[in-house]
């Protein structure tokens, strides 16, 4: 993804973490011929592991739990109620399959929005799994005190940690649920962690749902007697909490006085078409965004809201949908979105000069997809497969942080069999206590 160049016969060099050289074959063989164990990529692609800019990885338990409804009635009649029972082992072992899935995908990087707990927790999951990723607490005004103390013990135990895979976030849910004041508070909070546990390398970011619905405006007006006339975006730019290192998920309802704001802050988005489009939410303006030169990733959204963290699917959906409701096919074209589910991703989430390209000095984060399968035969273009034919289960072998962590498809740092069967149980735990909460309350 280094000016969308394609090297063909290539080799890539890899020493500890870091890739120290990149090239034709023929050369890298020449210049290292002894002392590196070879990973044989023959009739594979080898490309920057995926990143994921919007998940929430412990809902994975709740996959396929409430389908085939509208936003709101999904979040407080149906998620929001299980999650009330969620203990910090169910939390860690949902966040553990989400990684075991994004890992088999070809993603290395996940940006994950939850409930930090500090026995076990969304960081833990993927430190274990060896996965890349930023973890933030999610906040809401009801919570406030319990909210500090779990973005101080987050961000002291995990920013920057387990070799420097794991990142922290401060992670208001949205404008309707974190009243104004909060929403500058955490702003406060955000800068006084950087200031103690981040740097300029590696910073503490905000992750935040925005403009999901056409009627969050009226969402913010009901709960907190705030009436946001010009958009969502402008009124949280009103409070003076937006700037480069807030990824804003959703943005699918947004006023032009809302991307303005975003372009002048520079804020990053995170796009969750599959999310947008099994919950009804609508379609964001993706092209606009891009045209004012606004940085757009991608997203999954939550393995109950997707129902998959796969990110193939979603640069599928992100290329066709826009070209389709905007009767234009050279929107959004293959190199593009490729790109948006690389180093755009990287950019999101302040994460650019270490991730989200294969380039010397950066870590050595990379998915090899076969290639020799009947679905991506003939090969004309390597991108236009990568975006319109490959799957999830075409990846064989990914590498995080220069260490093997999947090896023709299976896993070197989890037992996945194990894990499946945790996450039946912790199911069966969870309706459990849903039941017997049922009947008390009747």
């Amino acid at each position: 993804m280094q000016n969308r160049k394609v090297i063909h016969q290539g080799a890539i060099a890899i020493e500890d973490k870091t890739i120290t050289d990149v090239g034709k074959t023929r050369e890298l063989k020449r210049k290292y011929r002894t002392c590196y164990e070879k990973i044989d990529a023959k009739g594979g692609v080898v490309i920057p592991g995926l990143i994921n800019t919007h998940q929430h990885a412990a809902m994975s338990l709740l996959r396929g739990y409430a389908d085939d409804l509208p936003l709101q009635e999904w979040l407080e009649k149906w998620i929001w109620p299980v999650e009330k029972h969620m203990t910090a082992q169910d939390i860690y072992t949902g966040a553990l399959l989400t990684a075991i899935e994004s890992i088999m995908g070809g993603t290395t990087t996940v940006n994950t929005m939850y409930h930090y707990t500090p026995e076990k927790n969304e960081a833990k999951a993927f430190a274990d799994a060896g996965l890349r990723g930023v973890i933030g607490h999610v906040c809401f005004s009801w919570r406030k005190k319990e909210d500090m103390r779990a973005l101080e013990d987050l961000t002291k135990s995990w920013h920057n940690k387990a070799d420097g895979l794991i990142h922290t976030g401060v992670d208001p849910h949205s404008p309707y649920t974190v009243d104004p004041e909060y929403m500058q508070e955490l702003k406060e909070v955000r800068k006084e962690l950087n200031q103690k546990y981040g740097s300029e390398e590696t910073p503490i970011i905000a992750h935040i749902h925005v403009a999901e619905t056409v009627d969050e405006p009226e969402k913010i007006r009901r709960a907190f007697n705030v009436q946001p006339e010009n958009g969502v975006m402008e009124y949280l730019d009103s409070l003076g909490v937006l700037d480069q290192h807030v990824v804003a998920a959703h943005c699918v309802a947004l006023t032009d006085k809302d991307m303005t704001a975003m372009k002048r802050r520079l804020v990053k988005v995170s796009h969750n078409p599959i999310s947008n489009l099994k919950l009804a939410s609508g379609i964001s303006p993706v092209p606009e965004m891009l045209g004012k030169g606004i940085t757009v990733s991608l997203g999954t959204d939550s393995p109950c809201s997707n129902n998959a963290a796969d990110m193939f699917e979603v640069m599928k959906t992100t290329a066709i949908i826009h070209k389709g409701v905007n009767k234009n096919p050279v929107l959004l074209p293959a190199e593009e979105v490729l790109e948006m589910a690389t180093i755009r991703g990287a950019e999101a989430l302040s994460w650019e000069n270490e991730i989200g390209s294969i380039e010397v000095g950066k870590k050595a984060d990379l998915a090899i997809i076969n290639f020799r399968k009947p679905h991506l035969c003939p090969l004309y273009s390597e991108v236009s497969h990568l975006v319109y034919a490959a799957n999830a289960s075409d990846v064989e072998t990914v590498l995080i942080n220069g260490k093997i962590v999947m090896e023709n498809r299976r896993l070197t740092t989890l037992n996945v069999e194990k894990t499946i069967e945790k996450v039946e149980k912790t199911k069966n735990s969870l309706l459990n206590k849903l039941k017997q909460n049922n009947s008390k309350s009747q």
